[in-house]
């Protein structure tokens, strides 16, 4: 196996000597819900498309999940244009190997529209980029976290004893209620030392192979609630952030299937329960790399001392936060299940809200003194671990940086501590309560995300939404056949 160098130094000329031992090379992009698409290619095939690009089927954003059409077919991907190719550009810097899969070469790819050679608007590195690149021109750079809870069922053994593997695991709940699969661990046990224990290659493999892929875990611990874990991903540069995030899912599924256990990201897979967050940490530097949210000298004069050490440009940024969050509910609640952890009482926010160390709040603010100056940031607390992180710090960045550009003011006060989101003193907006509610909003003429993202991107990423939400309308739940069934 060939040693690997930078993936930044990496070249279309320095290509054939990084891969001279492979024989074949796998690529991915991103689809709209955050699953990757991709294929094994030849190495002979893969150095002679690495400049530029390849035909890669465009129906990846003309179908959902689940590979079917959407009802109403949108621009991208149609009948009308024969689901066409798009041009697929693999992004030599996102170079690693697959551990798993005996060290195979791999790369993301960057979507293109094959008319106009331009950034196909739908693709979510793509997205993601342009919102960089806004900052970019004026000199700013962003630096980003992310924390994934996430669930673990264990299938339960076959009749003749053995372990179900990942297909029968499938089947299993296709066909059973998801409280008939047994949880990883069972109870309520939060930073437990002694849990990971029982399942200990899997939750040390998880960490080992995060770190050889290149998307490493800075914490990793159990979370409160049965067989649920918490990774905390290394901070770093927000583009490179987004991809780590995406491929830390690949690589839990990848290793849980190895194991006949099915993690689990859906925003709330069990009634009475807490759900599974994705919450995103965001700040904006210099190319120094100095935290320009950080407040050089106290401001002990304002008015809400929780933003006595965030800067101007951190104030802006968090009224943009605020002014725009109802608007792009979609992006952070993308599913029909997302709104399911949306409740009151359950450690979600359900209301525009912010605060200095504020758990409670849907936008926390983490500054001095309770935190380094080079830490100061914010944790957007709406998100979900079912969200695609490529859209979710987009649009972070985006209504941030239209603060920033509009100099807009905070509009409403911190919630002050001991206070809960959806209490009296809490005078926030209730975000959307259903994905039809959010959708609505994110495609009004008028709505803040046609503002950042444009019309292109809206009108599709909000038709996926509409789909889903048709998908939902028709189907029939286990809860209506039991509570209706004998008693209508």
């Amino acid at each position: 196996m060939s040693h690997s160098p930078n993936p930044s130094s990496i070249t279309a000329e320095s290509l054939p000597e990084l891969l001279k031992d492979d024989n074949a090379v796998k690529v991915a992009g991103i689809d709209v819900d955050g699953v990757l698409r991709g294929k094994l290619m030849a190495k002979k095939k893969f150095l002679s498309i690495a400049q530029e690009g390849f035909g890669f089927c465009s129906v990846i954003f003309g179908w959902d999940m689940h590979d079917q059409t959407y009802f109403r077919e949108l621009s991208i991907s149609n009948k009308e244009n024969g689901y066409r190719d798009l041009i697929a550009v693999p992004d030599l810097s996102t170079f690693r190997r697959i551990p798993w899969e005996n060290n195979v070469p791999f790369f993301l790819i960057h979507f293109h529209d094959p008319d106009t050679k331009s950034s196909l608007s739908a693709c979510p590195r793509s997205l993601l980029k342009r919102a960089v690149d806004k900052l970019k021109e004026n000199g700013y750079g962003a630096m980003a976290g992310a924390e994934y809870e996430f669930y673990q069922f264990r299938a339960p053994q076959s009749h003749d004893g053995t372990e179900r593997n990942s297909s029968s695991t499938a089947a299993f709940l296709r066909d059973n209620p998801v409280n008939a699969l047994p949880s990883l661990t069972e109870g309520m046990f939060g930073y437990s030392i002694t849990r990971p224990v029982h399942n200990q290659e899997y939750y040390y493999g998880i960490f080992d192979t995060c770190a050889k892929f290149n998307c490493g875990i800075e914490g990793w611990h159990t979370e409160s609630g049965p067989g649920v874990f918490e990774a905390a991903l290394e901070f770093g540069e927000i583009t490179e952030m987004a991809d780590k995030a995406s491929l830390f899912k690949l690589v839990v599924k990848s290793l849980g299937s190895k194991f006949g256990i099915t993690p689990c990201f859906m925003a709330k897979p069990r009634e009475g329960l807490p759900g599974n967050s994705g919450h995103m940490h965001v700040s904006i530097v210099d190319p120094s790399g100095k935290n320009l949210f950080y407040r050089e000298t106290e401001d002990k004069d304002h008015k809400w001392q929780d933003v006595r050490w965030l800067s101007d440009l951190g104030r802006h940024f968090l009224a943009g936060l605020i002014d725009g969050l109802p608007d792009i509910m979609p992006i952070l609640a993308p599913n029909v299940n997302s709104y399911k952890r949306l409740v009151e009482n359950f450690w979600a926010p359900v209301t525009v809200s912010w605060g200095l160390e504020h758990r409670a709040a849907s936008i926390r603010l983490i500054s001095p003194p309770t935190s380094s100056a080079k830490a100061t940031r914010f944790e957007v607390r709406v998100p979900g671990a079912d969200t695609n992180p490529h859209f979710v710090l987009a649009a972070i960045l985006a209504l941030g940086w239209r603060g920033i550009e509009k100099k807009l003011e905070i509009s409403i006060p911190p919630l002050g501590k001991g206070e809960d989101v959806g209490g009296e003193a809490d005078k926030g907006q209730r975000l959307a309560k259903s994905l039809k509610e959010a959708t609505d909003r994110f495609m009004a003429k008028d709505s803040v995300a046609r503002e950042v993202f444009g019309d292109e991107f809206v009108d599709h990423f909000g038709g996926t939404r509409q789909h889903e939400i048709r998908l939902w309308d028709e189907a029939v739940t286990d809860w209506e056949v039991k509570r209706y069934i004998e008693t209508v």
